[in-house]
């Protein structure tokens, strides 16, 4: 690619950006514009009446309280762990590696992290990613805070799907699910499949490893040489976790049983326990789940920590950042009960089944993942909506269930960079607008969908 036509690009991202603030709005707005284009398709496509598609929105609303928990929960946890001293300086450090001459390399550091994590664990890319954000603006201050931010936020739009933590594999690969041995009803699958045969598959590797290559290109590419966007040292500071002062030596037996070392040590030893059991005696992969991983963050944050009042006032920082996630959870859930308490969800793959050719099916189930995942950002809950139809239409097709089954997995975090809902971690610590960073956002997402459907056109359809 030639300067002119790089220097054009960049440009673009910066006008898109520039547009992007000014037109797109909250993404609490969002989410009820997606709400409303789902009662309506519920009502003209999925053939229910305005009163049932009402009523299976509200029998939604309080479904994923448990997952919102979860979410809210990592959001604390992990804020505890990057405001303790140790974990401040580790990221302090990693941050100071870039040139902060070369703003590139901040943006690189950025996206390269956040895919690295996400690959890892989903919450571990989104929340870490997230709170890594402060220390590198902080460290380069040159780098363009827009794009650093959709950079920081690339894992869970590329790679972690086909990480170690993508839940349709998972949930295929555990004894007795659902899916196996339903509680009613034929099962929609015959055998368990390993992960052995789809996230540890040779395709599977080499496609994670393309859209980091292409992710981190792409990144790299869009940096602006002109009208960058950057935060004042001030403004860095407001967003920086800050690690707890050291307490005051207690006075009175109240505050010194407030600060004994012995409730967190006897708090982390009762957190640690049960999961070290689990793994012991059924394995890390019928163990690790996202309560092992918040179980292993808060573990990690009161040994960081040490005393109670250093761990407390690190989670009551935390709770701040989540204050999004836990407004709007329900809200989706309410989207999601349209989906899972009318015809809605069958009536669009029945649209999608009706243009497919045995050929062109995967990429059908990506690009149906893609657009159901704007309204259940849930890919495990999705799943087993969307599994008992599009593994037997697959079949029907000659598709196998791997490829069926990728085809989904990669298609849920296709369109995840352009969803404001995964960047309600970062929109939240860094204290932006969702406008702001979209533009960057769906320049890179542009890039790393081309991988996508490339992948869905040479995909096997039979393993």
């Amino acid at each position: 690619m030639s300067g002119i036509a790089l220097d054009r690009l960049r440009e673009s991202g910066a006008a898109l950006s520039r547009v992007t603030e000014r037109w797109v709005p909250d993404a609490w707005v969002i989410l009820m514009s997606l709400t409303v284009v789902a009662l309506v398709i519920a009502v003209t496509g999925g053939g229910a009446s305005v009163s049932e598609a009402a009523l299976a929105w509200g029998a939604g609303v309080w479904t994923l309280l448990e997952l919102a928990m979860q979410f809210s929960i990592i959001m604390v946890a992990a804020h505890a762990c990057a405001s303790s001293p140790p974990m401040y300086r580790m990221l302090d450090r990693l941050a100071g590696v870039p040139n902060p001459e070369r703003p590139v390399q901040a943006v690189a550091l950025a996206a390269g992290f956040s895919m690295a994590a996400g690959f890892l664990n989903w919450a571990f890319g989104l929340i870490g990613s997230a709170l890594f954000v402060p220390f590198i603006l902080k460290r380069n201050p040159r780098a363009d805070v827009r794009l650093v931010i959709a950079a920081a936020y690339m894992g869970i739009g590329t790679v972690w799907q086909s990480g170690l933590s993508s839940s349709a594999p998972l949930i295929l690969a555990t004894p007795g699910n659902p899916l196996l041995e339903p509680g009613a009803g034929a099962p929609v699958v015959d055998r368990l499949y390993p992960v052995t045969e789809t996230l540890f598959h040779p395709f599977n590797l080499g496609y994670a490893a393309a859209m980091l290559l292409v992710g981190l290109v792409a990144a790299m590419v869009l940096h602006p040489r002109r009208d960058v966007v950057t935060l004042t040292p001030a403004e860095v500071d407001e967003i920086l976790p800050a690690p707890p002062p050291p307490a005051r030596p207690g006075t009175t037996p109240a505050e010194r049983l407030d600060r004994f070392r012995g409730w967190t040590l006897l708090a982390a030893v009762l957190l640690a326990y049960p999961l070290t059991h689990s793994i012991v005696t059924r394995g890390f992969g019928a163990s690790w789940t996202i309560n092992a991983y918040n179980t292993v963050f808060l573990v990690v944050a009161l040994l960081l920590h040490g005393r109670p009042t250093s761990f407390l006032r690190a989670c009551r920082g935390g709770v701040v950042s989540a204050w999004g996630i836990i407004l709007q959870f329900p809200f989706y859930a309410g989207i999601f009960g349209v989906i899972q308490n009318t015809n809605l969800g069958s009536w669009l793959g029945e649209q999608f089944a009706e243009v497919a050719t045995t050929r062109l099916y995967p990429l059908v189930v990506y690009v149906y993942s893609g657009i159901m995942s704007m309204f259940i950002p849930s890919a495990g809950s999705k799943w087993m909506i969307e599994a008992p139809y599009v593994i037997p239409a697959g079949e029907a097709l000659d598709v196998s269930v791997m490829t069926t089954l990728l085809a989904y997995a990669y298609g849920d975090s296709a369109f995840n960079l352009i969803h404001p809902f995964w960047a309600l971690p970062i929109l939240a610590v860094t204290r932006r607008r969702f406008g702001e960073v979209f533009g960057y956002a769906f320049l890179l997402w542009l890039a790393t969908i081309l991988v996508g459907i490339v992948t869905m056109l040479v995909i096997p359809i039979r393993w």
